[in-house]
């Protein structure tokens, strides 16, 4: 079985900044290893490294075992087939192979000489050399599995017909149950729902194979992972921390981390002014008494020693992200539903009628599977309700699609509400930097001058991604300066649309000390467990268009409420 050995990487982005400092951690066989970190920290650079796709600059990456890649793009994949999409996991000499013997057939077609036929028989030769057609009868296996379909009758299904979810599952499926020893997942639950979740972490906990995953997913976390290893952020390059034991105990054990290095930085601060201090006080006896000299060059002796060997390990920098979510007092009834039912845009029922009432200071958190409506029902909150009055206009300029629907939702008196797009679609900032959104304003929200623009986004850890367009931020970056502009917008009501599905740790908990603080009512759409568990009420919408409430979070929907 496999294993990975990174020793003493540096990686240097091209306009020479470090990006990664003499990284060093070992994923042992059979062992499942979560890599974590800041959003931008260098995680996804270094899965690139392990698996030969950049080059190595310094240090040296060791792998053993056949190795098998699940990369960011999954997902969001729009071009191709279910064929292309599992050939784009597949190793590499396959994949050309399946390139080589798909040109030799279409050849084929055009003409039949004999040039051609050697052509299309070695295509098919090597094809199967490389083990091509057992590979299709585990892509057999493998759609079964994950559409309830053969290979033979999805091969050639558009890839964008599928969902995030399918398309995850997918590979997955074919990565977990394929010949690779060593598999490296870059962020696997993105897009899964939590019963998918929950697969893919009894899948990981059966699996012999050796992972280190990419994760934000702090329940993924404590169930799958076996060690640790965080990217922490240092200013001459981010290094690497590897805890050898489970999520339980990580908190503790990085909190530990800190208090040893403050107190090792401490010591050897005072022993350095002590020395200092001693030089400088044989200096001055030396002045007039010959006899110190000797005294003065022994010390001056241990003070260049000291200093040679240099401090201790230097601390990592800490996160520090600070939402300061506000809210304001509304009337007593900030969401009143009263036979509301929502369709498709095709018109097509997909939530039954259902009645609700939501209280200021709710805390309501809306689960079900995808595709059952959660996201139709924050948008039409969003755009003010069914028929929305002045004071419950959304607090940004953001265009809200309009939901088809009957029935009736309405805001209480003094509720704005504030939306955070799952899919981080704002065409009206598009080609806008952090600053000049910040700056501008809107109607809704008072523009800053840049000195305050500054501080705002230093306290999001986007001081650096100021002049940045918001188009060309990460994942995690978006999401937070989303958060951000609700903070300032004045916004009673947060409609939150999976807001912790980018974040970093840092940043999702920084999230939930927010919404803790903040003087509104809060409904937000998730799969996200760990952050459900901040939440006091909790909406289900189940596969049969059924709205219910339930006691306590609902992932199966076999335990749905009846």
């Amino acid at each position: 079985m496999g294993h990975l050995d990174v020793a003493r990487v540096t990686h240097a982005l091209p306009d020479g900044r470090v990006l990664l400092d003499d990284v060093s951690f070992k994923v042992a066989e059979g062992r499942v290893t979560a890599l974590v970190g800041a959003n931008g920290s260098g995680k996804s650079t270094l899965l690139r490294l392990v698996s030969g796709d950049e080059p190595v600059q310094s240090g040296a990456i060791t792998r053993a075992g056949p190795l098998g890649v699940m990369p960011q793009f999954v997902g969001h994949m729009t071009d191709g087939t279910v064929r292309d999409l599992l050939l784009a996991v597949a190793p590499p000499a396959v994949a050309a192979a399946a390139a080589e013997l798909d040109a030799a057939e279409l050849a084929m077609m055009d003409a039949d000489d004999e040039a051609t036929q050697l052509r299309y028989a070695q295509a098919i030769a090597d094809w199967a050399e490389l083990g091509g057609y057992d590979l299709e009868v585990l892509w057999d296996v493998v759609t079964v599995a994950a559409l309830q379909e053969p290979f033979s009758r999805v091969q050639y299904r558009d890839v964008a017909t599928l969902s995030g979810g399918e398309q995850k599952r997918l590979v997955l499926e074919a990565l977990l149950r394929g010949p690779d020893e060593v598999l490296l997942l870059d962020e696997p639950d993105n897009y899964l729902d939590v019963p998918g979740k929950l697969w893919l972490e009894r899948r990981l906990a059966e699996t012999p194979k050796t992972v280190l995953l990419v994760s934000h997913d702090r329940a993924l976390l404590a169930n799958a992972a076996d060690a640790i290893v965080t990217i922490e952020l240092g200013a001459a390059g981010n290094s690497a921390w590897t805890h050898p034991g489970s999520f339980a105990t990580y908190h503790e054990a990085r909190a530990d981390r800190f208090a040893r290095l403050d107190e090792l930085t401490r010591r050897w601060d005072e022993e350095h002014a002590k020395l200092k201090a001693l030089v400088q006080y044989y200096r001055t006896r030396a002045a007039y008494n010959d006899g110190m000299s000797s005294r003065l060059q022994a010390a001056r002796t241990r003070l260049a020693r000291f200093e040679e060997a240099g401090p201790p390990e230097a601390q990592p920098l800490r996160q520090a992200v600070s939402m300061r979510l506000r809210g304001g007092r509304t009337g007593k009834r900030a969401v009143v539903c009263e036979a509301l039912a929502l369709a498709t845009p095709s018109g097509e029922a997909l939530v039954a009628p259902f009645d609700l009432e939501v209280w200021f200071g709710d805390r309501v958190a809306v689960l079900g599977a995808n595709g059952s409506g959660k996201s139709h029902f924050l948008r039409l909150l969003a755009a003010g309700g069914s028929v929305p009055d002045l004071e419950h206009e959304p607090v940004s300029d953001v265009v809200i699609e309009p939901v088809a629907h009957t029935g009736v939702a309405r805001l209480g008196a003094r509720v704005r509400p504030g939306w955070f797009a799952q899919t981080h679609a704002h065409p009206e900032w598009a080609g806008r930097t952090l600053l000049e959104i910040l700056h501008r304003g809107d109607e809704h929200r008072a523009g800053m001058g840049r000195e305050a623009a500054a501080r705002v986004l230093d306290r999001y850890e986007l001081a650096r991604a100021a002049e940045q367009r918001f188009e060309s931020l990460s994942g995690g970056q978006q999401a937070r300066f989303q958060v951000l502009l609700l903070e300032l917008s004045g916004a009673t009501l947060l409609l939150l649309d999976e807001p912790t599905d980018n974040l970093d740790m840092a940043s999702a908990e920084a999230l939930e000390d927010g919404l803790a603080a903040f003087a509104g009512t809060v409904l937000a759409v998730t799969h996200d467990r760990w952050f459900a568990r901040g939440f006091d009420r909790f909406l289900h919408f189940g596969g049969d268009g059924r709205v219910r409430e339930a006691d306590a979070p609902v992932w199966d929907e076999a335990r749905a409420p009846r």
